[in-house]
């Protein structure tokens, strides 16, 4: 039986077939990384700028309302100016990206990236995944179709892809996932891995690059997790059927508050009308809602017991919904990060409400929650959750507690909407 299997498997793609692909993978993985760590490097001076040289040369407060106000509103103009103003509009509606980007005209990158850089710095919750990789996508098309006409344009696509998520998260692990994944639903010719053999050397490229220059790191450090027992089970359960049931009613909620927006109809009306919510979000959730939130989720991580039940529950109430009206009034950006941020909050909201909740176990299960509802990407949430706690027995935790989360999300819309408005399923 088992020769019978053998022999009618495809055969695998010969080495000097996949040989070529090598060095062009490699290539688009540094290429992108490199663009990532340029932008989200020149956000962070940004950042300085506005929220530390500018209130302390005007003897404002840096985190105070006023300023947060001030700020949030200044960036939806800034970024209004450049969605109405710079050729191509900065892309398409954010609404309707994700981590599969449209190719984009040339015309169109710097506007995106230069709306992207604004957004970042100035506040807004969203982080700068689906703008980046759109721009490494539409980049890595133009230039390797005309390096090799007969190379297909979908090949290019996942090694943009591939290397831009390695690099996000400094590692290729997760951009294997992703494209397994996606390719699962496809009618895949010879081995899985001769298919997903250019992605995982752009990822390792993009991933050592990012490592290499900007030494991102993940683990949140929080309390020692030893052996798993019942009642962390039952709570990885119940926190991640929580976050993602607190996912998906910001899912439902997405195609009403983008409406609401979209009847302002301009960009000079929609994205500072949004900066302008988002300073009241900011002024009720304090400081750290702001931003995308992955230098934020370190602060709460140093500190889980430095907050209570109702500072952490007020946290992550604010930032889904700072996330929320980011992603609907135009603000270029993505939304996993901030829902890590909400994820890592709830969890440790658990852990406030009952001791016995370990912080380790409720923010990897809160992540995965939310996770799950914002991208219906289960590969992408478990790895999120679990590289967010470096323990091994919190991968079997991880993995039970997906399954009731799974089944409040499945066939259900998630938070990216069609051409005509409505929810993506």
């Amino acid at each position: 039986m088992a020769q019978d299997s053998a022999e009618q498997a495809p055969p695998a793609a010969p080495a000097r077939a996949l040989l070529p692909t090598l060095v062009p993978a490699l290539l688009v993985g540094m290429v992108a990384s490199l663009i990532l760590v340029g932008v989200s490097t020149a956000a962070e001076q940004l950042q300085d700028v506005l929220w530390q040289n500018l209130p302390d040369a005007l003897g404002v407060g840096r985190y105070s309302v006023l300023w947060m106000f001030v700020m949030l509103f200044a960036t939806g103009v800034a970024v209004g100016l450049v969605v109405w103003k710079v050729p191509g509009h900065a892309g398409p509606d954010p609404a309707g990206t994700g981590l599969d980007a449209p190719v984009l005209p040339p015309a169109v990158l710097p506007g995106l990236l230069l709306a992207t850089a604004l957004m970042l710095a100035g506040g807004p919750s969203l982080g700068p995944e689906n703008p980046i990789i759109a721009v490494n996508v539409s980049l890595a098309v133009l230039v390797g179709t005309r390096a090799f006409p007969q190379a297909p344009e979908r090949g290019w696509v996942a090694l943009a892809e591939a290397g831009t998520i390695s690099a996000l998260f400094g590692t290729p692990v997760a951009a294997a996932l992703i494209i397994s994944e996606a390719l699962a639903g496809e009618r895949i010719k010879g081995q899985l891995w001769d298919s997903v053999f250019a992605p995982l050397a752009a990822g390792a490229a993009g991933a050592l690059t990012t490592t290499l220059v900007s030494r991102p790191s993940f683990d949140l450090h929080l309390p020692p997790f030893g052996q798993p027992g019942w009642g962390d089970l039952l709570a990885s359960v119940v926190v991640a059927s929580v976050g993602a049931v607190l996912g998906m009613s910001v899912v439902y909620a997405f195609p009403f508050v983008h409406g609401a927006f979209g009847r302002l109809r301009h960009p000079m009306l929609m994205l500072p009308a949004g900066g302008l919510v988002l300073g009241a979000l900011a002024a009720l959730g304090g400081p750290l809602t702001l931003f995308k939130g992955l230098d934020q989720i370190a602060e709460l991580a140093r500190d889980p017991d430095g907050w209570s039940a109702g500072e952490f529950a007020t946290m992550t109430v604010v930032k889904l919904a700072a996330m929320l009206v980011a992603a609907s009034c135009g603000f270029r950006g993505g939304r996993i990060f901030p829902a890590v941020f909400v994820g890592t909050a709830l969890g440790l909201c658990a852990h406030a409400l009952v001791s016995g909740v370990q912080p380790a176990v409720g923010v990897s299960a809160g992540v995965l929650g939310v996770l799950l509802a914002i991208t219906r990407q289960g590969w992408l949430s478990l790895f999120v959750a679990a590289v967010l706690v470096v323990s091994p027995g919190i991968l079997a935790l991880l993995c039970v507690a997906s399954l009731p989360a799974w089944l409040l999300v499945t066939g259900r819309p998630f938070m990216r909407l069609r051409a005509d408005g409505t929810a993506a399923r």
